[in-house]
Parts: C-alpha cells; sequence; structure tokens
C-alpha cells in the first residue's frame, strides 16, 4: 500500500515540475525577442522571449556571403559554357547557337558572340558550391539572398534564363546555317575562279628534257693521327 501511494506522490510531483517550466516560459513569452543577426555575438544571449518568427512577415537577415539562389543576368552573359564545366552536379544547362556577327557588349565590355537558346538552373541539383559564380567572367551568374524558393512539384525548381523564345532561337539557328552554306559556296567560287584562270601553254622541250644527274661525291673521311710515332733508337 506505501508503494502505491508513493507512485502517486511522485506522479504529481513530476507533473508540478513539468508545468512550472511550461508556466515559466508561458510567461516569459509576454515579450518578444528582438529580431538579430545571427552573427551578431549577443544573439544567444537572449534568455527570455519568443523565439519563433513570425514567417514570412518576419525573417532573420542572412549573411552576405551566403549561398543561395543562383540568377544569370542574360543582358551580360556571354554564353561562354564555363560554368557548366566547372558544375559538379551538372545542375546548369546551355544550348548555344553561334551568330554571324557580334550580337552585343555586356555591362564589363564583353564582346557577346553567341545566342542562349537554352539557359537552365536546376536548383533540385545544385549543392550551393558557388563555383559557378567564381568562373563567370562577366559576373552575370551570382547568388541572391533568396533562400525559401519551395514548391509542390520538384519541377518548378527548374529556373529558365534564355532570353529567346523556341522560334527566335529557330530563326537564329537557320540564319546561321545559311551563313555558313553562302561561305562555303563562295570558297567553291572562288577555287573554280582559280582553276580557269591557270595558264594552258604547252610546255617547253627544255622543261621536258631531263638533265643528266650529276653523281655526288663520295665521302673520304680525312684521318689524322692523334700522335707521332717515336723514332726508332739507332742500332750502334
Amino acid at each position: 500500500m506505501k508503494a502505491y501511494f508513493q507512485a502517486i506522490w511522485d506522479g504529481i510531483q513530476s507533473t508540478r515540475k513539468g508545468m512550472a517550466l511550461t508556466w515559466k516560459h508561458a510567461w516569459a513569452a509576454r515579450n518578444q525577442r528582438s529580431i538579430q543577426n545571427i552573427q551578431d555575438p549577443d544573439y544567444f544571449n537572449q534568455k527570455a522571449g519568443i523565439v519563433t518568427l513570425q514567417y514570412p512577415q518576419q525573417q532573420i537577415p542572412t549573411p552576405v556571403n551566403g549561398r543561395y539562389q543562383l540568377h544569370n543576368e542574360m543582358d551580360d552573359c556571354i554564353v561562354c559554357d564555363k560554368c557548366v564545366k566547372v558544375c559538379p552536379v551538372d545542375c546548369i544547362e546551355i544550348d548555344p547557337i553561334k551568330a554571324t556577327g557580334l550580337v552585343g557588349t555586356a555591362s564589363d565590355g564583353s564582346p557577346i558572340r553567341l545566342y542562349a537558346a537554352k539557359f537552365d538552373i536546376d536548383m533540385s541539383k545544385c549543392c550551393f558550391c558557388g563555383l559557378c559564380t567564381t568562373v563567370c567572367p562577366t559576373e552575370c551568374l551570382t547568388m541572391t539572398s533568396e533562400y525559401d524558393f519551395s514548391v509542390f512539384d520538384v519541377k518548378e525548381h527548374n529556373f529558365e534564363f534564355a532570353n529567346l523564345t523556341p522560334e527566335q532561337a529557330a530563326e537564329k539557328r537557320a540564319l546561321y546555317e545559311q551563313f555558313v552554306a553562302e561561305k562555303e559556296a563562295a570558297k567553291e567560287a572562288a577555287k573554280e575562279a582559280a582553276k580557269t584562270a591557270e595558264p594552258t601553254e604547252a610546255p617547253t622541250t627544255e622543261s621536258t628534257e631531263e638533265k643528266p644527274a650529276t653523281p655526288k661525291p663520295a665521302f673520304k673521311p680525312a684521318f689524322k693521327p692523334s700522335f707521332k710515332p717515336k723514332p726508332k733508337p739507332d742500332a750502334e
């Protein structure tokens, strides 16, 4: 009987301790903690107040050098394909189209000679290493402070940055193919014109007669003794 009542008393004591801790935090929750940067040295010194932020109305300031969602400024992109080659997870896909001339210039003065029929970044594959932003020569590929891009369908993580429609891309590709075909036709026409302009005179007899081949002189190595023989002593 004593053990029975002791178990009831232990349950009451544990419940009292748990409820005391709950009421303590509930009483402290009357105040709201100030929103501080996580890099602030006093960030973990706040002992009382509500911790949970009312997201998305309230957000923690992100670090300046944070690695979050990728963004490409296509007006400055020269379609150099370096970001595709350096990406360790192959999350960037580019379909370049050669132009017949200079397309334009980037903000830093770099010439743009290629169109981008496709410039897709699949953020569901991205490992946020930042290598693509490092090798970008015009710094058009950057990581923004946008860290919340959650979606219901993972296919929506594929961001498209190309500034050409499929019809425009097909037109640019056909224009370049026509340019190459005209260039090859001009080369063939130049070759045919060069053949017809060659002289058709008969070869002279001097050129047809074979000249006797003169034999080459035989090579005779010159041998020079490196020492002189000693004179023999006279016999007495």
